[in-house]
């Protein structure tokens, strides 16, 4: 993929996290697929790492397949990931949200 294809993708990846509702999460195999590159969760990662400290993009509302932290590292501090998750009204224990199911945003279903 050339350099210009990802930053393509990463901005198609940042367009859909900047629509996760308040108090909702999805997953990087969800916004992938939702883009047409299903086996590309991978990459959604890549572009959600650089995402962490942009004010503008919820990257905290994305974490893997079965609700766990993954990207937590890539936040200012060891724990504002889960902090922000928790402000929103989502409880985390030991780096995997609670009722994750119940907090899933699907971006296939809600956004067509």
């Amino acid at each position: 993929m050339k350099n210009t294809d990802n930053k393509n993708f990463f901005e198609k990846v940042y367009n859909v996290a900047k629509l996760i509702p308040y108090g909702r999460v999805t997953s990087y195999g969800a916004i992938a697929k939702y883009l047409g590159t299903a086996r590309s969760a991978r990459m959604v990662g890549w572009a959600m790492n650089g995402a962490g400290n942009m004010e503008e993009i919820p990257a905290h509302r994305v974490v893997n397949r079965v609700g766990l932290l993954t990207g937590k590292h890539h936040f200012d501090g060891s724990n504002l990931m889960q902090q922000l998750l928790e402000s929103e009204g989502l409880k985390v224990v030991d780096n995997q949200i609670v009722d994750f199911e119940k907090y899933f945003w699907d971006p296939f279903k809600e956004l067509g």
